[in-house]
C-alpha cells in the first residue's frame, strides 16, 4: 500500500486560512484517487474532499472555502482551508485509493494532523 505523510495542520483563528499537504511515497501517485477525511473529538471520521484525475467532490460543509489539488509531479496532494470556523477543528487525514467511491474503505491512510480554529 502506499505510504502517507500529512503536514501543514496548526492553530489558527476563525476566518483564517491553512493550506495541508500530503506526500505519497508511490511513483504511481497519478494513477491513484486522493482525498481528505477529518474526525473531531467525539465524532465519526467524515468526508471533506476527494480528488481523482478527473474529478473532484467537496462535502457540502466545506464547498466554496476548501480547494483540494494535487501536484502529480511531486506525488503531493494539498487542501486549501479558508474562511476556516471551529467545528472545522479536527484532525485531517489523507487517504488513497482506486477510485474515490472505494478508498475510505479499502485505500491507505496517513497519521493525521491536528488542525484547531479558536473562535
Amino acid at each position: 500500500q502506499v505510504q502517507l505523510v500529512e503536514s501543514g495542520g496548526g492553530l489558527v483563528q476563525a476566518g483564517g486560512s491553512l493550506r495541508l499537504s500530503c506526500a505519497a511515497s508511490e511513483r504511481a501517485f497519478s494513477s491513484y484517487a486522493m482525498g481528505w477525511f477529518r474526525q473531531a473529538p467525539g465524532k465519526e471520521r467524515e468526508f471533506v474532499a476527494a480528488i481523482s484525475w478527473s474529478t473532484t467532490v467537496y462535502a457540502d460543509a466545506v464547498k466554496g472555502r476548501f480547494t483540494i489539488s494535487r501536484d502529480n509531479a511531486k506525488n503531493t496532494m494539498y487542501l486549501h482551508m479558508n474562511s476556516l470556523k471551529p467545528e472545522d477543528t479536527a484532525v485531517y487525514y489523507c487517504a488513497a485509493g482506486s477510485n474515490i467511491a472505494t478508498m475510505a474503505s479499502s485505500g491507505s491512510w496517513g497519521q493525521g494532523t491536528q488542525v484547531t480554529v479558536s473562535s
